[in-house]
């Protein structure tokens, strides 16, 4: 399963833990030595949503999943705050010298009053002509890359001169519960709109394989109240 993100970015999800709400309501049931072999619907479901509810989390760290991520630098840097219940492999430009991509977004956003509100979503007027220096300037940027690769500088250093708007991929594996924590905080209305964006995405990916330990996660519980 993958799904388009920003112009040029997308989340993949590469494996998951089968049967991981049945794996969630089992590690609950570990303390009293019993187990299901099939989720129950009915017992099973009420028995996540008690968990998520009165905050039993441990569980829910069980299940793990597997998501490639192809997003640009600063997005990626937001995301990788999250460190906890998370294994991280990244593309290193130390190795690779192929030709990068850029996030060129359509609009800018203007600064917002609240300095906790890092953008308002009133568009410059002149964005478009603003949208064009950033290209500019992308290329600029590439042009210089490959000029210090093409005269023998190592790619270590010549990647220096890339900006921020790089796209970079990761191959993050992470635990149910941390993919809910990194959801819960990057969907928020203070987090940067491009981070929300792939937040949001990450979050359809694990719902597409945990459906009822993350309805209940999502419904239940908040780590920022």
């Amino acid at each position: 399963m993958k799904l388009p993100v920003l112009d040029k970015g997308n989340v993949e999800l590469i494996s998951s833990t089968n049967n991981g709400d049945l794996l969630v309501v089992n590690a609950a049931r570990c303390s009293f030595d019993k187990e299901h072999s099939e989720f129950d619907l009915v017992k099973d479901t009420k028995l996540i949503s008690y968990l998520a509810k009165h905050k039993h989390l441990l569980p829910f760290r069980h299940p793990q999943a597997t998501i490639r991520i192809h997003a640009p630098i600063f997005v990626l840097r937001q995301l990788g705050k999250h460190q906890v219940g998370f294994s991280w492999s990244e593309v290193s430009r130390r190795y690779i010298t192929n030709k990068p991509e850029f996030y060129e977004p359509e609009n800018f956003r203007l600064r917002s009053k609240d300095v906790k509100q890092g953008s308002s979503e009133d568009i410059f007027v002149r964005t478009r002509e603003l949208a064009g220096h950033h290209r500019s300037y992308n290329q600029d940027a590439l042009a210089k890359y490959k000029n210090l690769l093409d005269i023998g500088i190592c790619p270590e250093q010549a990647r220096i001169l890339l900006p921020q708007s790089m796209y970079t991929t990761t191959v993050t594996t992470g635990s149910l519960l941390g993919w809910y924590h990194m959801y819960n905080m990057r969907s928020e209305k203070h987090t940067q709109a491009e981070t929300r964006e792939y937040a949001t995405a990450i979050g359809e990916l694990i719902l597409s394989q945990f459906p009822y330990s993350w309805k209940a996660l999502t419904d239940e519980v908040s780590f920022t109240n």
